[in-house]
């Protein structure tokens, strides 16, 4: 029971737009497609779902939410693990 009131206490909101390790900010491997569709393809091969806050990006711990958000600005709602830039997801919806 502490745990969980200690993870919910440490959980910070990130705001960004779902993307890929690979591409990050920039998706330029798929000069004619849109983005949402680089991305897809990107996490197919060995890329994995990530969040592009404007400046940094951050690997998302679960790689199947994030799926329907490719190339939209979200907010996720999670724990930074600031050693391995990877944001552990407790939720992520649209962002308006």
């Amino acid at each position: 029971m502490i745990t969980i009131f200690l993870a919910l206490a440490l959980a910070e909101t990130f705001t960004g737009v779902v993307t890929d390790t690979m591409c990050g900010a920039k998706h330029t491997m798929m000069k004619d497609q849109p983005d949402d569709k680089c991305i897809r393809m990107c996490v197919k091969g060995s890329s994995d779902y990530a969040l592009f806050d404007g400046q940094n990006v951050f690997k998302l711990s679960d790689q199947t939410k994030p799926a329907k958000f490719a190339a939209q600005k979200v907010k996720v709602t999670g724990t930074l693990d600031p050693k391995t830039k990877t944001i552990k997801i407790a939720s992520i919806e649209p962002e308006p």
